[in-house]
């Protein structure tokens, strides 16, 4: 039976992120592809013009729907707006048999908030815990810690402080936002922390890198790979992706999905 992976996330029209690219990246690696529509937005390759957050009892039937029905193997979460979706969506998994993998997505690149602060804090007491893993990059990993993360060292520190402080089983803090030439991501679970190093790609089109790189982990979940391999075989694919990156539209333009 072909594996299923569910994402609760926002819709991105033009199809570069959120549920869009979560959907491309799911059939790239041999998964059905579920979805639950957390939130809509208004934004295309030269940015995000307005976010429309989902009923909290609208969301969480979506995800009753497909989890009473279908043979999910693995979560992804992406952008949920507010606490109360938040909540809803933990509701909605805890006591399942599932992998989740919650990529932590808190603006969207032009710094439009798609998560405020309140939901923030209800991720960290409700969501997190369920997570096999979440995937802050510095930025989020610096607002989770309430320190600036800027170095290797900061990111080593902060994913296993992160992982004991919030239950989650494993943290990845990507380091797409480094200075240098050398892009590490580090990751933390129960066997400690390893690296996953990268050389930087010369490119303004990496719109839904994030979404992309946390949905691939999912797939490879769902398909009984284990985390670290789940991992790198998503690392290692996404720098092909961002390699041949599509310059689609006027402005930052999407991944290669069909790599």
């Amino acid at each position: 039976m072909t594996p299923v992976c569910l994402s609760i996330a926002g819709s991105d029209p033009s199809g570069g992120a959120g549920i869009q690219a979560d959907l491309k990246t799911f059939h790239r690696h041999g998964v059905y592809g579920a979805a639950a529509i957390a939130l809509l937005t208004v934004q295309n390759s030269t940015g995000t013009k307005s976010v429309e957050v989902m009923p909290p009892d609208l969301v969480s039937a979506q995800v009753r729907a497909v989890l009473d029905d279908l043979p999910v193997k693995a979560v992804k979460t992406g952008a949920l707006g507010n606490a109360g979706v938040v909540m809803a969506v933990a509701d909605g998994l805890r006591g399942r048999n599932l992998s989740l993998v919650v990529d932590t997505v808190m603006a969207a690149k032009n710094g439009l908030s798609l998560l405020g602060s309140d939901a923030t804090e209800a991720a960290k007491r409700s969501l997190y815990p369920l997570a096999t893993l979440i995937t802050p990059n510095l930025d989020e990993a610096s607002v989770l810690m309430d320190r600036e993360i800027v170095t290797i060292s900061d990111m080593r520190d902060a994913a296993s402080r992160m992982r004991d402080r919030f239950g989650c089983e494993a943290v990845l803090v990507k380091g797409g936002h480094l200075d240098g030439n050398d892009l590490v991501d580090v990751l933390c679970d129960a066997d400690g922390v390893v690296e996953f190093v990268a050389r930087r790609i010369e490119t303004v089109h990496t719109r839904g890198t994030g979404c992309t790189y946390s949905a691939a982990i999912a797939a490879h979940l769902a398909k009984g790979c284990g985390l670290r391999e789940s991992v790198a075989k998503s690392h290692a694919w996404l720098q092909n992706a961002i390699a041949s990156a599509l310059a689609n539209g006027a402005g930052r333009g999407g991944l290669n999905h069909f790599v």
